[in-house]
């Protein structure tokens, strides 16, 4: 299955929701930068948060980056996407090894650590936009729920998962949702959205039973009249070449090149 957004909205335009499949986009990531299991797990969970906050852009210029400045062995995560589903990222140490976290899956907290999460918005004006929060947890998808409650006064639920091979590491399931609540959603919406979410299993275990972006939503937006607004494909998709990169080091001089 290629890779891609589905965009939709659910209780009479009360909601908006976005559900993703990257895998792909995962293990394109895995593969060039050479990462770790939790290292796959962490750059993953971002990649697939950051492509679908992209898709909510608004020009076809539009970029966003999310960067996640921890003290933990992994050190800053960085993605950059765009409005039409490009996305790339990097860790500072794509190598970083821990032991399984007490429930025995991947550490993603553990190699993050203490920190901040920062977001930038840069949509052609003099000064990008930007906010930072602290890190609550360290697992990504929680960090991006309190985000968009504290920066940007939306009410969300963000669920993302990365599944790895055990037998050669590769990925093997990776995905995610974003549910938000307009401000004039009712009270008899809100506990229906509560009442769905709060009985999904995991996002890979999703995946694993054959699960779509369409059925994920169908799953968690139960009851609410779906309703599909288009697709996005995704691909991890660098801008960098060998000539832009020449014209960099060029500028800087012969002296601090040397």
């Amino acid at each position: 299955m290629e890779d891609y957004i589905v965009r939709a909205t659910a209780g009479d335009a009360q909601i908006r929701a976005f559900a993703a499949t990257t895998r792909v986009t995962v293990e394109t990531a895995r593969t060039l930068h050479d990462l770790s299991p939790v290292a796959s797990a962490a750059l993953g969970r971002l990649l697939t948060g950051g492509v679908m906050m992209g898709s909510m852009l608004k020009g076809d210029t539009d970029l966003l980056t999310l960067q996640i400045m921890g003290d933990g062995p992994i050190g800053q995560i960085t993605v950059t996407t765009d409005s039409s589903g490009n996305v790339k990222g990097y860790v500072n140490n794509p190598s970083v090894m821990l032991p399984p976290n007490k429930m025995g899956k991947l550490d993603v907290s553990g190699a993050v650590g203490n920190g901040f999460l920062r977001v930038i918005k840069d949509m052609g004006l003099k000064e990008p936009y930007s906010g930072q929060i602290e890190l609550q947890s360290g697992e990504v998808a929680e960090d991006l729920t309190n985000y968009f409650a504290s920066s940007e006064q939306i009410p969300s639920s963000v669920g993302l998962g990365v599944l790895m091979n055990k037998e050669d590491m590769t990925v093997k399931q990776a995905g995610g949702f974003i549910i938000q609540l307009m401000p004039f959603a009712s009270d008899e919406i809100i506990s229906k959205l509560e009442d769905n979410l709060s009985n999904i299993n995991s996002v890979t275990k999703m995946l694993e039973d054959g699960h779509t972006p369409e059925s994920m939503l169908e799953i968690l937006l139960k009851g609410l009249d779906l309703k599909i607004t288009d697709t996005l494909p995704v691909r991890f998709h660098c801008n960098c070449e060998k000539a832009r990169v020449e014209k960099a080091i060029v500028s800087i001089g012969k002296k601090d090149i040397n």
